[in-house]
């Protein structure tokens, strides 16, 4: 039935509009019920409150991530690291043409991410799925490479889980890096699990994309001609001359200088950072590349911008305008997720399913202490990373279950305010097989840590 439904071409209902209206209507139900109906309404218009709030510390980091991407644009670094990772984004993205601007910004987005700059990887990640709208022939519609891309980012391979490690840290616990590889193992885990799932996905009647017309497929190769034709013109920057190339090594050198003497301060006889003096090696240099990482890019892409001879301050205030924009088409979205969400964790939801799901988790041998991280992780951060914090403070910072927990936090993502903000940027409405794939992808991370930290803290 479902495929004649699809075969006439009828659209199927998005799925987020299910989970939206499942979690606000049940959030009633258990509050009338529990009679916590007056916290439902506070979860409700504080989340809405948060969302904005959000949204105005965004517009900043917007602003400032989306004009340094311009100028690695306009420099060509992009176009550089995406020839570099060319074959394994072409089999990522079969639908996205090699060249095109989207696999450059999808490519910074990852590295961000990896690098664990959440605050770049979300701009980053936004002007990725501007970059593939431009491709979509179906206005408001998710296309598979949309929805790929949102299943990397929630399972996005993690090299170093820089919050975990903080505060495993600031927890007085004897080898807080000790969270890396389990965290990585995890991480690449869940990536290889949801481009399984999203390809798979694709593929069911019920996500399978209605062919488009060759009116509109002959339209939109036209648009993507043009656009592809504009976006080369500014490329024509000049090449290196010897004395950039000089100022580079300069650069990289005094960077590496800089390592130094905060990573092994005894090496050139200098006092350590008196945040950093206590701290083992392993984590002295996790902290130190977590310091520097953010001041070596914002320098970095100017730099080297300005040796092509870019104009910067303008290039970057070009770019620097598309954030102002982008949130603004973001808010509705988030507003609407933050707020179902605000209303069933009041309304005692999130406990409720803890209680269900326990006898479950006690036959697989999950730890049961561990349900409330797995199921507030994909809805919100704050709420997750308190509950990491809870579990460390409870069973202290070298508990095996507060690994754990360190690992789902730093291997998972807030899947629902990702698919928000993501989709919420770029008009998407209908999402497909996004949600789906994005909670398997978060599912097999959990699965991952647990298992992961048996194997290693044994």
């Amino acid at each position: 039935m479902l495929a004649q439904l699809l075969q006439r071409g009828y659209r199927v209902s998005p799925m987020l509009n299910y989970i939206w209206l499942g979690l606000a209507v049940s959030a009633v139900l258990i509050g009338g019920w529990n009679n916590t109906l007056e916290k439902v309404t506070k979860g409700g218009l504080d989340n809405a409150d948060t969302a904005v709030q959000i949204l105005l510390g965004l517009v900043g980091i917007m602003a400032l991530w989306l004009g340094i991407m311009r100028l690695a644009e306009k420099s060509g670094v992009v176009q550089l690291l995406a020839r570099m990772l060319r074959p394994i984004m072409v089999f990522l993205f079969p639908d996205v043409p090699a060249d095109h601007p989207a696999m450059g910004s999808m490519v910074m987005n990852m590295a961000a991410n990896m690098i664990g700059l959440s605050n770049a990887a979300t701009p980053l990640g936004i002007r990725a799925m501007e970059d593939l709208e431009s491709l979509n022939p179906r206005p408001g519609t998710a296309t598979n490479a949309m929805c790929t891309f949102l299943a990397i980012n929630t399972a996005s391979i993690q090299l170093i889980p820089v919050t975990v490690v903080a505060i495993l840290t600031k927890k007085g616990s004897a080898n807080p890096a000790g969270i890396i590889g389990p965290a990585f193992l995890a991480t690449v885990v869940a990536a290889i699990s949801a481009v399984i799932g999203v390809k798979l996905l694709q593929t069911l009647p019920f996500f399978r994309l209605q062919p488009v017309t060759e009116t509109e497929a002959r339209k939109k190769k036209e648009e993507v001609k043009t656009e592809k034709e504009a976006a080369c013109e500014p490329l024509t920057v000049r090449p290196l001359e010897w004395w950039g190339m000089a100022s580079l090594v300069l650069y990289f050198l005094f960077f590496a200088y800089v390592f130094l003497k905060l990573a092994f301060p005894h090496v050139l006889g200098v006092e350590p950072l008196p945040s950093l003096q206590n701290d083992t090696a392993i984590v002295r240099i996790i902290n130190v590349i977590s310091i520097l990482s953010v001041p070596f890019l914002l320098s970095f892409f100017p730099l080297y911008a300005a040796l092509r001879r870019i104009k910067v301050y303008e290039e970057f205030v070009e770019g620097a305008k598309e954030g102002f924009q982008v949130c603004v088409r973001i808010i509705p979205n988030l507003v609407a997720i933050l707020v179902a969400i605000g209303m069933f964790r009041g309304a005692g939801g999130i406990e409720m399913l803890t209680k269900w799901l326990r006898p479950a988790m006690d036959v697989l041998h999950f730890p049961p202490e561990l349900l409330p991280m797995a199921i507030i992780r994909p809805l919100s951060g704050s709420g997750s990373l308190g509950v990491f914090t809870d579990v460390v403070n409870q069973y202290g910072a070298d508990n095996i279950l507060s690994k754990m927990a360190g690992t789902i936090f730093g291997s998972t993502e807030t899947t629902f305010y990702v698919l928000a903000v993501y989709f919420g940027a770029v008009g998407i409405k209908r999402t497909r097989h996004a949600v789906p794939a994005g909670l398997v992808a978060d599912t097999v991370a959990v699965i991952a840590s647990v298992v992961v930290c048996r194997m290693m803290f044994k």
